[in-house]
């Protein structure tokens, strides 16, 4: 598995624990941040799934 999905899943639940803070705590910048933590993760976790399908083809 490519480095980048493992440090994207990674920023994926960071940005999920940091959303749902901001939310109880009625802090609209955590949890915008929360949430750019997130997209963030995804696009992150997105391309290491594309270089591990390269690296599989032959």
């Amino acid at each position: 598995m490519d480095r980048d999905r493992t440090e994207g899943s990674m920023k994926t639940m960071k940005g999920r624990i940091k959303e749902g803070l901001g939310k109880a705590l009625g802090d609209s910048k955590m949890e915008a941040e929360g949430k750019m933590d997130k997209a963030e993760g995804k696009v992150q976790n997105t391309i290491g799934g594309i270089k591990d399908t390269l690296r599989k083809e032959p």
